[in-house]
């Protein structure tokens, strides 16, 4: 009870240090395409605010390089074995019984929990893979963000939310007859920074009035306007 307690205490002076730190790029999040350094200082941001300002954690850069370095230690080598890595055993695992948990878009509270939903896991292994000098791509599929991996040139897509379950992306694209025009777009093009960072905002305001948070849902859309 004093935890809760403590935590709403510090909680608008987490609202007033988003607003002041909050980076707003020039050009909206059409320039943030090919700026992954801007993108993961953003990232940060984010997490910091949703911390409860109480738990002892690394920072979410701090977190990444060690995830990094550790993969590296194990041998991992390839973008599949990354995936391995990272989602096929207890590492990491999508947080099915808290799916509207606004924690899950806090990378540095998944990476020290071990769960989180398809955008954040699937985050989590491309700015790990980007620390390995891999190729990992974002998939902004409706409903359910997905990841990209290239083997022999031919495109992979990469379930992180279920285990890193892996299908051919040719497969999806002839079987799947029920797809819509927008989902096989989306299946072919590849998620940049800004695409991603306005639908990770668009999930947290989902999940703060999920989970009856008003004025952080308010908050939250304020920032995604900045984009």
């Amino acid at each position: 009870r004093e935890r809760t307690l403590l935590e709403q205490m510090l909680l608008p002076s987490r609202r007033e240090t988003l607003v002041r730190d909050w980076i707003i790029p020039s050009g909206g999040a059409s320039a943030l395409q090919e700026d992954w350094e801007s993108f993961e200082a953003l990232l940060r941001i984010l997490s910091d605010f949703l911390h409860d300002g109480i738990t002892l954690r690394q920072p979410l850069s701090d977190a990444l390089d060690l995830l990094a370095e550790e993969a590296a230690e194990n041998g991992v080598i390839t973008e599949r074995d990354l995936s391995t890595f990272l989602f096929n055993g207890s590492r990491l695992q999508g947080n099915r019984s808290d799916y509207y948990d606004p924690r899950n878009s806090d990378l540095a509270w998944g990476l020290s929990e071990g769960s989180s939903n398809p955008i954040g896991l699937s985050l989590i292994f491309i700015l790990t893979a980007r620390r390995l000098d891999m190729e990992v791509e974002g998939v902004n599929f409706p409903g359910h963000f997905l990841a990209r991996i290239f083997e022999d040139g031919y495109p992979l897509i990469i379930d992180c939310f279920d285990n890193g379950r892996i299908h051919f992306q040719s497969n999806l694209l002839e079987s799947a007859s029920e797809l819509t025009r927008q989902q096989r777009s989306s299946l072919r093009e590849s998620a940049g920074p800004g695409i991603i960072l306005v639908r990770l905002l668009n999930n947290l305001v989902a999940a703060f009035e999920h989970a009856g948070r008003k004025e952080d849902a308010e908050l939250i859309s304020t920032i995604q306007k900045t984009l």
